[in-house]
């Protein structure tokens, strides 16, 4: 159990009398459903529990606050838990539940100041213990790196050869030029017959004369 106790202020005298009416008048509270995580949501239960009590709905420690939600006697019967026991820690945690949800339509959640605001909500404000996610970041794809074109330096030495046919343009390779001039036996036909120039065949340089036949 926690050394701090969050503990209920008694209602006024037109509170108590309000409370009275309601159970005097056989009025059965509707069920709820205690929710949780969502700002608008119901106080997160559990949690609060916890912190007040340690999460024992029998607990009875002599100080005067009983159960869970650490009732005393007063407000524990001004909120209708009477119809069910003396005091909190005789009822179950669910009857609890239920009587502290009484308490918090009316008095949001003032009753528990320390272990609200500890649990993550605080004078109405709604569930406690939601998760904040962390922002996704976008992973942006890199796009695959193109093969790599063999420019033609315009600046290169051009050797010249007896019989050449073709002179290499800019933006020329050997695959291109085979294609284009239909070589047979594609650009490692027009490298072997070139030799004598080209030393690599992804290396050629506008202005050189190659033999295509």
């Amino acid at each position: 159990m926690t050394s701090y106790r969050g503990k209920h202020r008694k209602q006024s005298t037109t509170g108590r009398n309000v409370a009275r009416l309601a159970v005097a008048g056989a009025v059965a509270a509707a069920p709820f459903v205690v929710t949780a995580g969502t700002a608008s949501a119901a106080p997160n239960w559990e949690a609060l529990a916890k912190c007040e009590s340690g999460g024992n709905a029998s607990i009875n420690t002599g100080n005067g606050y009983y159960g869970a939600y650490q009732f005393d006697s007063g407000t524990w019967r001004a909120n209708g838990g009477g119809q069910y026991a003396a005091n909190a820690h005789q009822a179950t945690l669910a009857q609890q539940t239920e009587i502290a949800q009484r308490l918090y339509n009316a008095r949001g959640s003032k009753p528990w100041p320390h272990c609200s605001k500890k649990t993550g909500w605080a004078n109405g404000g709604g569930g406690g213990g939601a998760v904040k996610s962390k922002p996704v970041s976008k992973v942006t794809k890199k796009a695959a790196p193109k093969p790599a074109a063999t420019p033609a330096p315009a600046a290169a030495p051009v050797q010249t050869k007896n019989g050449a046919d073709y002179t290499v343009a800019a933006g020329d390779t050997l695959s291109k030029i085979a294609s284009a001039q239909n070589v047979e036996g594609g650009w490692q036909a027009v490298f072997e017959r070139n030799k004598d120039v080209i030393k690599d065949a992804n290396l050629i340089f506008v202005g050189q004369q190659l033999d295509l036949k």
